[in-house]
């Protein structure tokens, strides 16, 4: 089983979420709206099939990356999301909480070794 099928999104805390977006837009080009920006991009194996990579600052004290200190978290796309935290949970890997699921996806989040927040999602195309 493909585990993790590339990067779904980059998430980073900072004090002041709309300057830096607006410092991006003006100095990077990196224009978005209120949730980030959502980098498109085609799949290398089925180039039919477009995929999406996401940008977003978050404010300093979100509590969205908790139970993590880290300022900073990264979402992996996953094919699998069932079978992968099966494979997760009987390998000891800490699940934060439970699967959730959205009309863009499944989610659900672990911590890695260092205490970093992982974001598993596998998208509904």
């Amino acid at each position: 089983m493909k585990k993790v099928s590339g990067i779904g999104g980059v998430f980073f805390k900072c004090k002041d979420p709309q300057q830096v977006k607006d410092w991006y837009a003006k100095n990077l080009g990196i224009v978005g709206g209120e949730y980030g920006v959502n980098f498109e991009w085609l799949e290398a194996d089925d180039p039919s099939k477009k995929g999406t990579t996401v940008w977003a600052p978050f404010p300093g004290d979100t509590t969205y990356f908790n139970p993590s200190t880290k300022d900073f978290m990264i979402n992996y796309r996953v094919e699998d999301l069932e079978a992968l935290v099966a494979e997760l949970k009987e390998a000891g890997v800490t699940i934060v909480d439970e699967i959730a699921t959205y009309d863009y996806g499944k989610f659900v989040h672990i911590l890695d070794p260092e205490g970093n927040i992982i974001e598993l999602w596998q998208p509904i195309d």
